[in-house]
């Protein structure tokens, strides 16, 4: 078991694109989709929520899953953070808004909202569609400056490391 679970650590690690289709400079395609905050649901916005400040998008494979619940823990403690630098974060996953609901309270801790992808077209549109599993969202974060324009990016299925870089590039916008 322990062989098999390798792997498959292995073959979805091998199996990644170099880098997002999205690179720095490029202008983040607009969307709005269904989301959940603190388990209440409503229309997520990026346009609107460029208008108030940096955004950090970040996709992730399935809600619940060891590694989606790390991260989102994790940006949910920093949102303090995120804050402090002006900036907004969003995830976003093609789980049904209904799980996300829950997980936006448990995970996400009622912290920052998660939006439902269902039909993959932010998913697509981001080039954050895993390969290896076509139905799932790669681990792909984004920073997106005010005017659109991709600033950062990092693409990692570890979830350890997407919070400080996220935190890093914001900080570096300030310089």
């Amino acid at each position: 078991m322990i062989r098999l679970v390798a792997l498959t650590l292995l073959a979805l690690t091998t199996s990644l694109p170099a880098r997002a289709a999205l690179d720095v400079g490029e202008q983040a395609p607009d969307f709005t989709v269904t989301a959940a905050l603190g388990g209440q649901v409503f229309q997520y916005s990026l346009a609107d929520a460029l208008r108030k400040g940096p955004v950090v998008l970040y996709f992730f494979p399935a809600a619940y899953s060891e590694g989606c619940s790390v991260e989102a823990h994790e940006f949910a403690e920093a949102m303090p953070q995120f804050q402090a630098l002006g900036a907004t974060v969003v995830g976003v996953s093609a789980d049904d808004i209904d799980t996300l609901s829950r997980f936006s309270v448990q995970a996400c801790q009622s912290r920052f909202p998660v939006a439902s992808d269902e039909g993959q077209s932010v998913t697509k549109a981001y080039d954050a569609v895993l390969k290896s599993r076509p139905g799932y969202a790669n681990r792909i974060s984004y920073v997106i400056a005010t005017d659109g324009q991709v600033v950062y990016h990092y693409m990692s299925l570890n979830p350890a490391r997407h919070v400080e870089k996220m935190l890093g590039a914001l900080r570096n916008m300030r310089k």
